[in-house]
């Protein structure tokens, strides 16, 4: 377990970040011992702060609805439902090769939209090389998935001006061939 307030790493990788995986290390070192059975090809370990005792009580009644003065502060590590979000008491995020925050800027947190890639990254690589024999960099994934999103978004809208709640292929706009 990691104590409360002590420093702790995490893997850039959103796939060792997921609330399932919630990968968490004491040191870089035992980052690195992680490496050869992930096989990233690119990660860094960020370093966080993990919460308070009090903070952890408040995000554990929060979690459980029940009453903070309540709820046992339990180390961090213990239990995935105790586990606060690393995020929120994530210092101040410096700008990798990828650059992307966790949250689409300009929105509330109960608007808060993940920002993370939306394209299955193999299944693109193959289609590029089964189609034109080329390789595909990895910073395409974060480009497209932008273009998703607003294509995404208008579908959005063309479902809400015909006054239903579900997106429909219909909705999505056609790409005009080049």
């Amino acid at each position: 377990p990691i104590a409360h307030g002590a420093l702790y790493y995490v893997c850039n990788v959103s796939t060792c970040n997921r609330a399932r995986t919630g990968l968490r290390f004491c040191t870089v070192s035992c980052w690195e011992v992680h490496l050869p059975v992930a096989r990233h090809r690119e990660s860094w370990a960020e370093e966080r702060k993990a919460p308070s005792p009090a903070e952890a009580a408040r995000q554990a009644a929060a979690e459980s609805g029940a009453n903070p003065g309540a709820a046992r502060p339990a180390r961090y590590g213990e239990g995935a439902r105790s586990r606060p979000d690393p995020r929120q008491n994530a210092p101040a995020r410096s700008e990798g090769p990828r650059g992307s925050s966790m949250m689409t800027p300009g929105r509330s947190s109960q608007e808060a939209v993940p920002d993370e890639v939306l394209i299955v990254g193999s299944r693109l690589k193959d289609y590029v090389r089964a189609l034109s024999g080329f390789n595909t960099s990895d910073r395409v994934f974060d480009v497209l998935s932008d273009h998703v999103r607003r294509i995404i978004e208008r579908a959005i809208d063309n479902a809400r001006t015909e006054g239903r709640k579900t997106v429909l292929d219909r909705d999505v706009p056609k790409v005009s061939d080049r």
